[in-house]
């Protein structure tokens, strides 16, 4: 559906409260990693326990992901944001009140349905044109990245001012408010303009009615469609080496290059900083010049250059000149492979591929720290770098040399 650039089409206003619904979301997750640490220092929790309650919340979140996808494609977007922002709600009340250690361990339960940003992307996806997509989720990334430096920043300033459980009040209080709005501006169904192709679902062997959303067989029918597997699979590969370092970053902030508490925040903000460049004024550009094959190409390029980078980084200027191209790559990377897999399903199924997608991140949270750490113990921070590019050079090898047919779908 084309508009002349000068008009507002009726979906630009849901757009826009979605952008402004993830910043939201996305701030109030980060206030909480901003002192979590701290507060279960104060509980009596030690590195390793604490380590486990990452690993639950990345399993939580990992399990979680693709049922929030069919959930949001059956039950419509206002359901799926309203069920996050209530699971969030629930969450940061739990952790308000926790004064020991299963507390906090009980209230990660309600993260397996907090996936607002998954939920953001299905309607971004909804209401955009194939040409529109990968732009408008690129702009989301942006506002990740405005999240990430408010809600750190915000997080640690209200903890030292204000107390630890304060950041978590607050975020209780946004998350309440999110939901409101989310039922006031928020279409019940996005997807009612693409009702009429639903013999799609029949053409490609599903069967009829409405299937539970925890019937695991839809996920694997899904990553069926021609090409979705191929290119399923560059996504978890091309972002996990970068994944597993920066997971352990924190440990290499203080080992490696020897900076305080104070200073890695820092180079966190630092990392937000870029996020916003690279999405705001970067990604939205390219992809509107180039196709999703060729940015998909230079990303995995830039990928490689980033090994490069880190098999002879030595201190913290040089990993400030190397976060450039590293968050490029990751942005590039993950806009384009999301707006390839949602253009290659059904448009009634874009929720549960967004879901299945979303379920990466938690993947690489759950089993990279373990790979992270023997890489880290046994062979330092070169390794991280040697890694990336044996992976890089074999998707670049594979995508130069027999791309993946792919169905990008009709118009959307």
């Amino acid at each position: 559906m084309g508009t002349d650039p000068g008009t507002s089409k009726p979906g630009d206003q849901v757009i826009r409260v979605t952008y402004l619904l993830t910043a939201l979301d996305v701030s109030c997750l980060f206030m909480q990693f901003a002192v979590t640490p701290y507060l279960a220092r104060t509980l009596g929790l030690d590195t390793v326990g604490f380590g486990y309650l990452q690993t639950v919340f990345g399993i939580l979140q990992l399990v979680g992901g693709p049922i929030f996808g069919r959930f949001s494609d059956q039950y419509g977007p206002r359901a799926a944001l309203t069920l996050s922002f209530l699971s969030a709600s629930i969450y940061y009340l739990i952790l308000a009140f926790t004064t020991n250690i299963p507390f906090l361990f009980l209230s990660r339960l309600p993260s397996v349905f907090m996936h607002g940003l998954p939920g953001a992307q299905m309607i971004v996806t909804d209401l955009t044109t194939a040409q529109e997509r990968a732009g408008a989720l690129g702009k989301l990334g942006l506002c990740f990245g405005l999240g990430i430096i408010i809600g750190s920043s915000l997080g640690g300033y209200l903890a030292t001012r204000f107390g630890l459980y304060t950041p978590t009040f607050m975020a209780l209080a946004a998350s309440l408010v999110s939901s409101v709005i989310v039922m006031i501006y928020i279409p019940a169904q996005t997807k009612a303009k693409q009702e009429g192709r639903t013999h799609e679902r029949s053409e490609t062997g599903s069967r009829p009615g409405k299937p539970s959303v925890f019937n695991l067989g839809e996920l694997v029918r899904l990553l069926q469609f021609p090409g979705v597997m191929a290119v399923f699979i560059i996504k978890v590969l091309s972002g996990f080496p970068i994944g597993v370092f920066m997971l352990m970053f924190p440990i290499v902030s203080v080992d490696f290059f020897g900076l305080n508490a104070a200073t890695a925040g820092y180079l966190m903000s630092y990392f937000g900083i870029l996020q916003l460049v690279v999405q705001g004024l970067m990604v939205g550009r390219l992809t509107s010049r180039f196709s999703d094959d060729t940015m998909l190409l230079l990303s995995i390029a830039v990928s490689m250059v980033v090994g490069l980078g880190l098999t002879v980084m030595s201190n913290v200027f040089h990993f400030c000149v190397i976060a450039l191209p590293m968050v490029f790559s990751l942005c590039v990377s993950g806009v384009i492979t999301d707006s390839i897999l949602t253009k290659a399903v059904p448009p009634s199924e874009t929720g549960a591929m967004l879901g299945i997608c979303a379920s990466i991140q938690p993947l690489i949270r759950t089993i990279g720290p373990t790979i992270g750490g023997y890489l880290y113990k046994h062979y330092g921070v070169p390794s991280f770098g040697l890694f990336n590019i044996i992976i890089s050079l074999c998707l670049l090898m594979y995508l130069v040399n027999g791309q993946p047919r792919r169905n990008v779908g009709k118009d959307k």
